[in-house]
């Protein structure tokens, strides 16, 4: 029954057969970002899906007299996580380039870890739609939310030197 409801699924929203190796391409990539060390990112993968984790570092404070996280930490945390959902979804070589990002700043980060998971609305050949939850204690009460849209280049696409 999973094979004729694939084969109904239009080819780009077909996952790729391996998702392991997604994962591991996924996970490289973000070992080899430097801004994501810097945000002490890490993403959880258990099958196609993924919970960000940003471990609380006092680096990323943004207000010391309150005692809460940097809104830009918050929302570069949100857009990592997003384009990591849609590199592992997809069949991308590169990650996806942002081409608009909105994010809705619901409450303040507090002094500790923080999750995110993101849902793809759509995946088209260019165009992915995402969005984007972060959370610290409660899952159902979120810090902040992201919509976003991301252009996605396979390899065959991508200009030669």
């Amino acid at each position: 029954m999973l094979q004729i409801i694939r084969k109904a699924l239009p080819q780009s929203l077909k996952r790729p057969p391996l998702m392991t190796d997604r994962a591991a391409s996924l996970q490289a990539l973000l070992r080899r970002a430097p801004y994501v060390q810097t945000l002490n990112m890490r993403c959880d993968i258990r099958g196609d899906e993924m919970t960000g984790i940003m471990r609380f570092d006092p680096r990323l404070i943004g207000n010391s007299a309150k005692n809460v996280l940097h809104g830009g930490a918050i929302g570069s945390f949100l857009e990592i996580t997003a384009m990591a959902q849609v590199f592992l979804l997809g069949d991308l070589d590169t990650p996806p380039r942002p081409i608009n990002l909105t994010i809705d700043y619901l409450r303040a980060g507090q002094a500790e870890d923080m999750y995110a998971r993101a849902i793809v609305t759509k995946m088209g050949r260019r165009i992915a739609n995402v969005q984007c939850a972060a959370w610290q204690s409660d899952r159902e009460k979120p810090i902040a939310s992201l919509r976003a849209n991301f252009m996605l280049l396979p390899m065959e696409t991508l200009p030669e030197k």
